[in-house]
């Protein structure tokens, strides 16, 4: 029943409730899932599969995910990674010479 292209459900995790379609079938437990959800291994176990299938490779990049949900109806929210900020520089103390010790 779970094969590449069926459209599914998580109903565990993070990613709870959120659609998503199995990219690759990894064995007999393991699925890779992408979609509204984050592109990752998921027990087929906490997966709820809907009667829709999608017309993806196996193995298919995000951009045909989005493309394949888009033709669904379904809309997924554009991914953003965030930018490292910049650490402020670490200031060492200055050794104190022996004219400010004895002072």
């Amino acid at each position: 029943m779970i094969e590449v292209g069926r459209v599914c459900v998580k109903i565990a995790g993070r990613d709870a409730r959120k659609k998503c379609v199995v990219v690759e079938v990894l064995d007999k437990n393991y699925v890779t899932v992408d979609g509204q959800t984050r592109r990752r291994k998921v027990n087929m176990s906490h997966l709820e599969p809907l009667d829709k299938t999608l017309g993806i490779a196996s193995g298919a990049n995000h951009a045909a995910v989005v493309a394949a949900f888009k033709d669904l109806g379904i809309e997924i929210a554009d991914r953003k990674s965030k930018k490292p900020a910049e650490r402020p520089k670490q200031v060492r103390k200055q050794k104190q010479t022996d004219d400010k010790k004895k002072k």
